[in-house]
């Protein structure tokens, strides 16, 4: 039994992000997977803003940490806002992949030691924009934000990338399709 985590970036519990999270939760319970999820919107990372990592060990952030630490393979489900994902989905980063959980650095080696090696992950992502322009000429800014300086950083990959969008003016067919897209990716990964 894979045990899947899904971490939800969007701050937003009525947003398309949550019914593609809810999907990919289903399609991976119906496949035999042992799952957890996160929604970053229900932690209280607001009062954490102006904190490192180190002054932030609430069991919010212990929580997620030993879910990470749990998981056979982590999902990141998460809007394009301005080329990234949203600021709560930053702060969540800033707050939990910290050294001494994430990574660690040694005086002797300035190359840090990944900590989180031996999970797969896999990046969901919606855009508004043309998947062209955010692919071939932005060249997908938070994809490589988060698969090559958060994940691979700390020693988890491979990362697989699923593009959703443009979302803003799909119909509620296409929105249909994208969501039994999803639910497949959680059923054939389980």
């Amino acid at each position: 039994m894979k045990k899947i985590l899904v971490i939800n970036g969007h701050p937003s519990k009525e947003s398309y992000n949550y019914a593609l999270s809810d999907s990919y939760i289903r399609g991976a319970k119906e496949g035999g997977a042992d799952i957890r999820g996160i929604n970053i919107t229900d932690l209280p990372l607001e009062k954490y803003l102006r904190c490192t990592g180190k002054e932030a060990q609430c069991d919010e952030i212990k929580k997620s940490q030993d879910d990470i630490t749990w998981a056979e393979h982590i999902v990141f489900i998460h809007p394009v806002w301005w080329s990234s994902f949203p600021g709560i989905m930053k702060t969540f980063i800033d707050l939990v992949f910290t050294p001494g959980f994430a990574y660690k650095y040694s005086p002797k080696n300035p190359i840090q030691e990944k900590l989180l090696g031996g999970r797969t992950a896999h990046i969901i992502l919606t855009l508004n924009a043309p998947l062209w322009i955010y692919k071939f000429v932005f060249w997908s800014p938070s994809v490589v934000q988060l698969r090559d300086r958060v994940l691979a950083f700390a020693g988890i990959g491979p990362t697989r990338v699923t593009y959703v969008g443009p979302v803003i003016d799909s119909t509620e067919e296409k929105r249909k399709k994208y969501l039994e897209e999803v639910y497949l990716l959680g059923k054939k990964l389980a």
